[in-house]
């Protein structure tokens, strides 16, 4: 196997020492021995070939618009088992359900999302934008011009994604086992009865 050379090093410190996706322009900013962007690109190739090589658990992944040392999906029963002893805070279930109205229908008004789950959401709201999650994108025309909101690159690592177009489509997840609960066209679970 071939050592890496200080670039690659370098890289690879910079990855393993970040706590969210770094993008290129970050990595050319920190590590001047880059050219370009292209250059980049090349070296995370190099590297992931050489973990694949060597049989590592991880590799690097394009995540958010950057780059992030990820574990391998073989290996995330014992890695969710780890996170699930140190996690303290997960998202409840209507923080879920908000933020999934948030991901899908984006941008989107208070009273939508309200109208969408039947309840006031102003508590789930402050605490997605406390968490960075959610992010105010701007106002809707009309009456009162309601805040809108929509997802933020926390959102994205939170969960994994790369872009947007990597959620899943509504008729990928199916009906979610919810007693009484309807699918509007839309995609989203509603109580029946709910309009």
């Amino acid at each position: 196997m071939n050592q890496p050379t200080d670039k690659l090093s370098v890289l690879e410190a910079l990855l393993f020492a970040a706590e969210e996706p770094l993008p290129a322009d970050d990595i050319l900013t920190l590590c001047g021995d880059f050219s370009g962007e292209e250059e980049v690109v090349k070296a995370v190739s190099a590297l992931n070939k050489s973990y694949s090589e060597a049989g590592r658990a991880f590799k690097i992944r394009t995540v958010a618009g950057g780059y992030q040392l990820s574990t391998l999906p073989k290996f995330a029963p014992y890695v969710s088992a780890l996170v699930s002893k140190t996690r303290t805070q997960k998202l409840s279930r209507a923080a879920l359900e908000t933020l999934s109205i948030v991901a899908y229908r984006q941008p989107v008004s208070k009273p939508v999302i309200e109208k969408l789950r039947g309840v006031e959401s102003s508590g789930v709201l402050s605490t997605l934008l406390e968490r960075r999650l959610v992010a105010i994108v701007g106002r809707e025309e009309g009456l009162g011009r309601p805040l809108l909101f929509g997802t933020t690159p926390e959102f994205l690592s939170y969960f994994g994604l790369l872009d947007l177009a990597a959620l899943p489509k509504p008729e990928e997840i199916g009906p979610l086992p919810s007693a009484g609960a309807a699918r509007p066209p839309g995609g989203v679970v509603q109580p029946a009865g709910a309009t």
